[in-house]
């Protein structure tokens, strides 16, 4: 048990931080277990939402810094690789392509 009052204190802010840091990351989970899902066709979810909604929740976990800022971006790569695969849509297919050059005119 902390002995002085700023212990106390500092006690105090660790487990309010601790618990929204746990809201936050079971925030993370679920929506990534939706996508998941959406993806694997288990469940009938709107596909671009859901990665709307991921990208948001990772996002604001970052910057709450509740995760790191390039874990949150490894997160948001895969899922969008994972999406681009089973997608046909046409943004998907930009999202892979690579830039195309300008030819020279000679």
């Amino acid at each position: 048990m902390p002995v002085t009052k700023t212990a106390t204190r500092a006690l105090r802010k660790s487990k309010n931080k601790e618990t929204r840091n746990k809201i936050v990351r079971g925030k993370i989970k679920d929506v990534i277990r939706k996508l998941k899902k959406g993806i694997e066709g288990k469940s009938k979810i709107d596909l671009n939402e859901s990665l709307k909604q991921a990208y948001k929740t990772l996002d604001k976990a970052a910057k709450e810094r509740v995760i790191d800022k390039n874990k949150a971006s490894r997160l948001k790569s895969r899922l969008s690789k994972k999406i681009a695969k089973i997608s046909d849509s046409p943004k998907a297919e930009v999202k892979t392509k690579k830039a195309k050059t300008k030819k020279k005119k000679s």
